[in-house]
């Protein structure tokens, strides 16, 4: 039986939640210990790399290594990823427009509290800039 094909964006999800599980920062070989060394190195470097270049993770130099840590969680990854698509259309009314066409009762409903709560004008930080 032939292996199942992991859906896109999965890995980078397993790898972002071994991040998230990390004592701190560690290396790429802690977390493909960490997914159970199903991976080869290489693989989770890879992964790794692509995360940094979307700005959900960060790396730093620990002498011939690095050391990684997650800059961004699920939610961040999947947002970037939307506003990726996003920039990448033509006709962003027309995307925009058929993403919440298709959204549930429900989802609409959060999206327009999350609107409004962001055109709400920010009482706290009028407060002190008045002071």
């Amino acid at each position: 039986m032939p292996a199942r094909r992991r859906a896109q964006g999965e890995l980078e999800a397993q790898v972002l939640s071994a991040l998230h599980a990390a004592p701190g920062p560690v290396t790429a070989g802690w977390v493909r210990e960490h997914l159970g060394s199903t991976l080869a190195y290489t693989t989770v470097m890879t992964i790794l790399t692509r995360l940094q270049a979307k700005h959900a993770v960060t790396r730093e130099r620990v002498g011939r290594s690095f050391t990684w840590i997650a800059a961004a969680d699920t939610a961040g990854l999947a947002a970037h990823r939307m506003r990726r698509v996003l920039d990448n259309e033509t006709n962003r009314q027309a995307v925009l427009v058929s993403f919440v066409s298709s959204l549930t009762a429900q989802d609409e409903e959060l999206l327009r509290t999350l609107l409004s709560d962001a055109d709400a004008p920010d009482i706290t930080h009028q407060d002190s800039q008045e002071h």
